[in-house]
């Protein structure tokens, strides 16, 4: 009994702190990632090739070889995703459906749209799909765990290429984690690559990487 009401002392405190570690947050409802604004511009340039309307004059282009994989129209793509908040683009991608049903589990989809400029690292399927299934499994049903990982994958600014050049950032979870690298080659904490790096979503910039981040136990 005293674990169960330590676990969920520990779940309740992660769910308060949370919005006030990230910038103001909306009083918008509904914990689905997928979001009933406006239909979204369906033109985009091929993927790779730096097509970004509405992203902003003058930033840095999306780079990586993941990015080829983006649809070139449509929401999931680089113009749709950058209409966007951060956890309604991931839905649209079908590459980052594990990160999205682990949001939804946690209730972080509407703490990440909220939010205001942010850098979300997004694991790929693939990228889960390295951790054993058993474990997997039981992180994906411990929603204080749960959360405690996917908080450690969000830093509260935006984060440039050059930002990830040779950089140490504290994130929501609290503790660091460093990036290094150059051109469109990049690591975080020196083992998870950047495989489509730059990608500008409503509120937050995402580097997609092929291994999931683990904070200190």
């Amino acid at each position: 009994m005293n674990t169960r009401i330590r676990r969920t002392a520990v779940t309740l405190t992660a769910a308060a702190l949370l919005p006030l570690a990230l910038s103001a947050c909306s009083s918008d409802g509904g914990d689905s990632a997928k979001s009933e604004s406006s239909p979204k511009a369906s033109a985009s340039a091929p993927a790779g090739s730096g097509g970004m309307g509405g992203s902003g004059s003058g930033a840095a282009q999306p780079f990586g070889t993941a990015c080829s994989a983006v649809p070139e129209s449509g929401a999931g793509s680089f113009d749709g995703m950058a209409e966007d908040p951060v956890a309604t683009a991931a839905s649209n991608n079908p590459a980052l459906s594990t990160l999205v049903s682990a949001v939804k589990k946690a209730g972080l989809v509407d703490t990440l749209n909220n939010a205001q400029n942010i850098t979300v690292f997004a694991p790929t399927n693939d990228a889960f799909a390295k951790i054993p299934k058993a474990t997997l499994d039981k992180v994906l049903n411990d929603k204080a765990q749960l959360t405690k990982i996917l908080t450690y994958h969000v830093v509260g600014q935006k984060l440039t290429p050059k930002d990830l050049e040779k950089g140490s950032f504290t994130t929501l979870e609290k503790s660091g984690l460093t990036t290094s690298g150059s051109g469109e080659s990049y690591t975080v904490n020196g083992e998870s690559k950047v495989v489509c790096g730059n990608v500008k979503t409503a509120n937050a910039t995402v580097h997609i990487v092929d291994t999931v981040l683990m904070p200190a136990s």
